[in-house]
């Protein structure tokens, strides 16, 4: 059985975010080898297909180096089964209703969009036997729902990141005695899988960003 993950970055980095805001461990949650970790969710007849993982580029310097960092990694050390594909951000003002002061607010864009396609598209193209949705967003209700009524072959598993919940979703996993995996549960999966401070890999060295390193183990 051939399985996919699709990874709602953002989500999954909020997540991480107010975890480690809990409990500083989490910091050892981030720089790590997406499809080694992925890989111990495999039951023993199945086989990874491929970790597809949708996000943007931050608009602030130092979020996007961390994540490039991330994501180049995993991108070398499994070309043939780690994907990106990107959205965008876009810096949108809002307007305080009190002190009515304007202030800028990042809004990411496409993310739900292309989670929604890619995992329809691997459904229809007949190239998955079961998807795996790492989101709590309630948005992503409607692409699970179709698979549920037009690919009744099809598997589907759900995880919640660290410290998140969506009621949408977890409503229609227990409505078809489906499983949902809370992330939150997992952390020697995550400690498992994290990368060395410094990874070599055809000449190119990637290296953990100073914010990531020496936390509590």
């Amino acid at each position: 059985m051939k399985v996919i993950f699709y990874i709602d970055g953002f989500n999954l980095y909020y997540g991480l975010k107010t975890a480690k805001n809990e409990d500083p461990k989490w910091n050892n949650a981030y720089w790590i080898d997406f499809v080694k970790f992925f890989s111990k969710f495999l039951g023993p007849e199945q086989e990874l297909g491929k970790v597809v993982y949708f996000t943007a580029t931050p608009l602030d310097p130092g979020k996007a180096a961390r994540q490039s960092e991330l994501l180049n990694v995993n991108k070398a050390l499994h070309p043939d089964k780690f994907e990106i594909v990107r959205g965008r951000y876009l810096s949108k003002r809002l307007k305080c209703p009190i002190c009515k002061n304007t202030y800028p607010r990042p809004e990411e864009k496409k993310t739900d969009v292309n989670i929604s396609v890619r995992l329809l598209g691997d459904c229809m193209l007949d190239v998955t036997d079961r998807v795996v949705l790492v989101s709590a967003d309630s948005d992503l209700v409607p692409p699970l729902q179709f698979v549920l009524d037009h690919f009744p072959s099809k598997k589907i598993r759900v995880m919640f990141p660290p410290t998140l919940n969506c009621k949408e979703i977890s409503g229609l996993m227990r409505k078809n005695s489906l499983k949902t995996i809370f992330l939150e549960n997992n952390y020697p999966k995550f400690l498992d899988s994290k990368l060395a401070n410094e990874v070599c890999i055809n000449g190119k060295t990637y290296t953990i960003p100073s914010k990531w390193k020496n936390r509590i183990p």
